[in-house]
């Protein structure tokens, strides 16, 4: 139970309607919270340290359930917005940036061009789950600082 409490970022992941995104948003509004009492760096860190015991956890929920990269599982969707946040520098005064780190994370997230979409394709197991994320968040991120240089 705690594991699919981990996997589906407090259950978010359930959501009837599209998961990924809610599980997103749920993780935009943890991380500006926490943003609050630690920096962006720790933020950065936290994304790290969540993706490496993600990896372990949904390769042994993958084994429970016999289904890979179930639409349940939204630990990704928080590990990709936390790096997008922190790549881009968001910070608790500027919710601005962080709904354009989020449009630009499900962008990514969806579309899966380039190497995101090959990492989805062609890995496996927890990093298959998480490493499209991973990317797609650096992704976001880079393209938030740019979006928000160019506008602000």
């Amino acid at each position: 139970m705690l594991n699919k409490f981990f996997l589906t970022v407090g259950f978010s992941g359930l959501s009837p309607k599209a998961p990924g995104t809610v599980g997103s948003f749920i993780s935009l509004i943890i991380a500006m919270g926490l943003l609050h009492f630690i920096s962006i760096t720790t933020l950065f860190l936290l994304s790290i340290l969540i993706s490496v015991v993600a990896v372990k956890q949904i390769d042994i929920y993958e084994k429970e359930v016999g289904v890979h990269d179930g639409k349940e599982i939204v630990i990704d969707e928080l590990a990709g917005m936390w790096i997008a946040m922190s790549v881009a520098g968001v910070t608790t005064e500027n919710w601005t940036m962080g709904i354009i780190a989020f449009v630009f994370f499900r962008i990514f997230d969806i579309w899966k061009p380039s190497i995101i979409g090959k990492i989805d394709r062609d890995i496996k197991g927890g990093w298959g789950v998480m490493g499209d994320d991973i990317v797609a968040g650096v992704f976001a991120g880079l393209s938030t600082s740019l979006v928000y240089f160019l506008i602000f």
